[in-house]
C-alpha cells in the first residue's frame, strides 16, 4: 500500500489538504480539457474510482468524447457528453489536468466558478480554478501523479481500475517513462502500482495496437512533407482537413507524429500543425531539455509545459506556419532566428 509516509515531502501536505477537501463534496461532476489525452482521463476515472469508493455519486464530463485509443480504460461509470444529459443535479466539481476555463469547453467554461469546486493540475502557468481547494503543482509529471498521492493521502489503495488510471496517466504524460519529466517519484510511484497488478506492458500494447493502414499512410504523407526551417533548428509540418479526408482519418490519427518529428537530428524544436477547420488551425511544439516551446505557445495564446506545448490559432494552415515561424524568431528559443 502507498503509504501518506511515501508521498514525497513537498506534496505531501498539499495532497492531504486536497483529501479532506474531497471528501466533503458530494454529488461531483468530473472534467478536465476537451479532447482528453491519457493524462486527462486517465485522472478523471482515479478521481471517479475514488468518489465511487467513497460512496459518492460521481459522473464523468467529457463533451469532445473519449479517443478510441483510450477506449480500452476502465471507468467507473458512463461518461456524458452534454450537460443537459446528466444523471443528477451536480452539487460540486473536480477540474483535472485543466489550467484555465476555456479548455473545459464552451458550455462549461462559461459556467465553471457555479460550483464548489477541486482544481488538481501540472501545467505551468495555472493559478488554480478550484473555489474549495487547488492542488496545482508544475514540478509533477502528471497530473495523474498528483491525483494518486490525493489517492493515498485519503487512505484508499493504488489498486484494480484506479491503478490503472494513474499508470495510464504517467505513460502518456512521460513518453513511455522516456521524456526528461520521468523522475525518480515517477518511478516509485510506478513500482507500487506494478506490485499492485498495474500491467504497462499490456497498456502500452493497447495504447499502440490501434492503427489503421489509412493512418499509416497519412503519416507517410506527413513526414514527406516535413521541413527544416530557421537555419535547420525547427522541423515543421502541415496537414490539412484533406489529408484526413483522403485517407479517411481523424484529428485523433495525427496524435504523436510531433514526437516523431522531435527524432530529426538536426533540429532542436519541432512543430506540427493541424488544420481543424476554416481559419481555424492546432499546433503541437515538442522539444528537448532547456529549448523551452511553452514560451512559443504563449506568445501566439497557447501554453504547456517546457519540452510541450500547444495552442489554437484561427489562421489557415498558410498563414498559421507563418505565425508560428516569426513567433519562434521573435522568442529566439535555441538560438532559432
Amino acid at each position: 500500500m502507498f503509504l501518506i509516509e511515501s508521498i514525497p515531502a513537498e506534496y505531501r501536505e498539499r495532497a492531504v489538504k486536497t483529501a479532506a477537501a474531497l471528501s466533503g463534496i458530494d454529488d461531483v461532476l468530473i472534467a478536465a480539457h476537451i479532447h482528453p489525452d491519457g493524462d486527462a482521463l486517465g485522472s478523471m476515472a482515479a478521481v471517479g474510482w475514488m468518489m465511487q469508493r467513497a460512496g459518492k455519486r460521481q459522473v464523468i464530463y467529457a463533451p469532445t468524447g473519449i479517443p478510441e485509443n483510450l477506449h480500452f480504460l476502465d471507468l467507473p461509470g458512463a461518461t456524458c457528453h452534454s450537460l443537459r444529459d446528466l444523471p443528477f443535479k451536480p452539487q460540486s466539481a473536480v477540474y483535472l489536468d485543466c489550467s484555465e476555463p476555456a479548455r473545459l469547453g464552451e458550455a462549461l467554461g462559461a459556467d465553471y466558478d457555479s460550483l464548489p469546486s477541486v482544481n488538481i493540475d501540472h501545467h505551468l502557468g495555472s493559478s488554480g480554478m478550484g473555489s474549495v481547494a487547488n492542488f496545482v503543482e508544475s514540478s509533477a509529471a502528471a497530473t495523474a501523479q498528483l491525483v494518486a498521492y490525493v489517492i493515498a493521502a485519503s487512505g484508499q489503495k493504488l489498486e484494480g481500475p484506479v491503478g490503472r488510471a494513474v499508470g495510464l496517466g504517467l505513460m502518456t504524460d512521460t513518453g513511455g517513462f522516456c521524456h526528461g519529466n520521468t523522475t525518480a517519484d515517477v518511478f516509485e510511484l510506478c513500482a507500487n502500482l506494478s506490485r499492485n497488478g498495474c500491467d504497462f506492458a499490456h497498456m502500452r500494447e493497447n495504447l499502440q495496437k490501434t492503427w489503421t493502414l489509412g493512418r499509416m499512410h497519412l503519416w507517410g504523407r506527413i513526414f514527406t512533407r516535413a521541413s527544416l526551417e530557421l537555419n535547420d533548428c525547427l522541423v515543421i509540418c502541415v496537414v490539412t482537413r484533406a489529408d484526413l479526408a483522403e485517407f479517411s482519418c481523424s484529428r485523433d490519427d495525427v496524435e504523436g507524429v510531433v514526437e516523431w518529428l522531435r527524432r530529426l537530428r538536426k533540429a532542436r524544436i519541432a512543430a506540427i500543425i493541424r488544420e481543424d477547420g476554416r481559419k481555424l488551425c492546432k499546433f503541437s511544439l515538442r522539444s528537448f531539455g532547456d529549448d523551452d516551446v511553452r514560451a512559443i505557445a504563449a506568445a501566439l495564446g497557447g501554453g504547456g509545459h517546457r519540452n510541450a506545448a500547444g495552442g489554437t490559432l484561427s489562421a489557415s494552415p498558410e498563414e498559421a506556419k507563418k505565425c508560428l515561424l516569426e513567433a519562434v524568431e521573435q522568442i529566439g528559443v535555441c538560438g532559432c532566428r
